[in-house]
């Protein structure tokens, strides 16, 4: 069974056939690369991973850390330091809601407001329903040409 899941533009697909833990990560580096306060992973073993479209342009964040990304769209995709398993980046699931984090590491660098967050006041925004996405769908497709746009 598995998880699937992708970029935003649809250029490269992933199929984890498992996940293990799921944690996130308050470095300043995980903050850069997710351009957000944290970087939530899950971490899936290398020959449970299979890339089903393109592949991921990888850049090497730091002596031990590379990451991979869409070269097309540039969401982020993988975190690897282990060579037998590569973190995932939660987002690009199809389904992150099936994968909560059980972990946070460096806590020393988390963003002073983010135990705040859950205390912000909600407020759903008018004017989505005539939002068309141009982003592919979360679930797998066997081909994919995004929607002709403006």
């Amino acid at each position: 069974m598995g998880l699937s899941g992708g970029c935003q533009c649809g250029a490269v697909r992933f199929h984890a056939a498992e996940v293990g833990r799921a944690t996130i990560c308050h470095c300043r580096m995980c903050q850069k690369a997710f351009g957000a306060a944290f970087g939530p992973l899950v971490s899936v073993k290398n020959e449970d991973l299979a890339w089903t479209r393109g592949q991921p342009k990888i850049f090497r964040s730091s002596n031990m850390v590379t990451r991979g990304f869409c070269a097309d769209c540039g969401t982020p995709l993988t975190y690897a330091n282990n060579p037998e398993s590569t973190e995932m980046a939660l987002g690009a699931f199809d389904r992150p809601e099936k994968v909560a984090p059980v972990l946070a590491f460096q806590p020393s660098q988390k963003m002073s407001w983010f135990d705040d967050l859950t205390k912000l006041p909600s407020k759903e925004l008018s004017g989505f329903e005539a939002m068309v996405s141009y982003q592919h769908p979360d679930h797998d497709t066997t081909e994919w040409h995004p929607p002709k746009h403006d």
